[in-house]
């Protein structure tokens, strides 16, 4: 856990959180500022900072974390119509918290990505 980072907080469950799943090594909550009817963020309960500190040892919860988007997207009623996973890499492509997470967004039609 990093003390500082605020997903680390969350999954320890200082922070509260509005979850829609969670297991062993994933947690994944409804983002308090959505951009579309359904946004959710997957994060792991282990700090990584982001994509470029992903090694032999982490690569794997990334495949679980799109696992879970899959079950949470059929869940939500979103898989069969479409959903958008995005996931943020340094700050000139937005990633606001430095903790690996993508979000599922979904709901809408969503516009061409530029």
């Amino acid at each position: 856990m990093n003390d500082d980072c605020i997903f680390c907080k969350i999954a320890a469950g200082d922070i509260p959180a509005d979850k829609v799943y969670e297991d062993e090594e994933i947690l994944a909550f409804k983002d308090v500022n959505p951009v579309a009817p359904v946004h959710v963020l997957f994060v792991p309960k282990d700090h990584i900072a982001g994509v470029n500190d992903l090694n032999e040892r982490t690569a794997a919860i990334v495949g679980k974390i799109f696992l879970a988007a899959q079950k949470v997207a059929a869940e939500l009623g979103v898989a069969d119509s479409g959903y958008r996973i995005i996931a943020n890499t340094n700050r000139d492509a937005g990633q606001e918290v430095f903790h690996i997470h993508l979000h599922l967004l979904g709901g809408r039609r969503m516009g061409a990505m530029g």
